[in-house]
């Protein structure tokens, strides 16, 4: 399949993260696609550079006043201390429920507050190039497959689609779905899909295309009473305004196993049949491995096979952009499983 990487993501490499109030090293690391790539090239898919600049789509995706900030947020770091480029910035404080967030702040951990939903995206000196990086990937592909690609695929990171309009979280920056689902509506596809199979809630994608009728956005996930994001991700999220109907979420107990999982997937595939996309963008979280150390889906290496088999069968040009999974040996094992039974191999 034809596949885009940027090797600038290596350069997102914060130390460590928390998790669960713990300071941790990061499960988000350059390891990860390093993986991808290793198992790409040994099956004979080759690797290409993102050959599109992303810089102007990305503000039809995402507010300027976050991309201001996201782009130079390491320097103003810096600025305040040397320092700082020994040490990772986390926001402290959030602008909740009857606190303003039309103001930006001038203090700096204001400033990523307003724009965090969580304190799980860790900077690092190399982020903004790396999530940039990601997006002109997933423009990338998006154009590849509008030129008569049947496929394309992003072995990129950090992941996006966590990333709302105007905020990062749970590792998410730029939400590459998103910008390719754009670009897929730009390049003339009346409707677009984007199938989101992680096992973590998109809730940023889903924030973007909520209000609008030409871009489905369908899940399957973890039940958020329970599990990340846990304030998105219900059932009774359909769509407002003109978008409603155009959003399908499929929350599923923790510790399902892939007989449950694999009834939900056609339930997503029906809607996308319903909606009559003409193209569709899949967020491929492969975090619902069975051996993934932050979930508890119980698929094996064989299915994600049979998932990209499933998607071929939908007959619909596709741009994959991988998301999530941290059992980062097997990460590439379970992704070129997908691209290869996508493509009948």
């Amino acid at each position: 399949m034809l596949t885009f990487h940027a090797p600038e993501h290596a350069g997102h490499a914060p130390a460590h993260e928390f998790f669960r109030g713990e300071k941790v090293p990061c499960f988000e690391t350059p390891a990860r696609v390093a993986f991808v790539c290793a198992e790409l090239t040994a099956r004979g898919h080759a690797l290409r550079a993102p050959d599109a600049d992303s810089r102007a789509l990305l503000a039809e995706v995402h507010t300027p006043r976050y991309l201001a900030f996201l782009e130079g947020a390491w320097d103003q770091w810096l600025a305040l201390d040397p320092g700082n480029a020994a040490r990772q910035p986390f926001p402290s404080v959030w602008p909740i429920r009857t606190l303003r967030s039309d103001v930006e702040p001038a203090n700096f951990t204001a400033r990523l507050g307003l724009y965090s939903m969580d304190n799980g995206c860790p900077l690092a000196a190399g982020t903004w190039r790396a999530a940039k990086a990601g997006a002109d990937a997933a423009l990338s592909a998006a154009r590849a497959v509008d030129a008569g690609a049947p496929a394309a695929f992003c072995a990129t990171r950090p992941p996006g689609h966590h990333a709302g309009p105007d905020f990062m979280g749970g590792y998410c920056f730029l939400n590459n779905a998103a910008v390719a689902a754009q670009a897929l509506r730009n390049q003339g596809a009346a409707r677009v899909a984007v199938l989101d199979v992680d096992y973590h809630h998109g809730n940023g994608t889903q924030a973007i295309f909520y209000a609008r009728p030409d871009v489905l956005v369908t899940s399957l996930h973890a039940d958020p009473r329970l599990e990340y994001p846990f304030y998105l991700g219900h059932a009774d999220e359909t769509g407002e305004g003109p978008g409603q109907g155009c959003n399908l979420n499929l929350p599923l107990a923790p510790g399902s196993s892939a007989e449950v999982w694999f009834e939900a997937l056609e339930a997503a595939c029906a809607k996308v049949q319903e909606h009559r996309a003409e193209a569709l963008v899949v967020s491929l979280g492969l975090d619902t491995f069975a051996g993934d150390p932050l979930t508890t889906f119980a698929l094996a290496s064989e299915d994600f096979r049979r998932l990209g088999a499933r998607l071929r069968r939908l007959g619909l040009p596709a741009v994959f952009i991988l998301e999530g999974g941290y059992a980062a040996a097997e990460l590439g094992i379970n992704a070129v499983n997908v691209l290869d039974g996508f493509e009948g191999a």
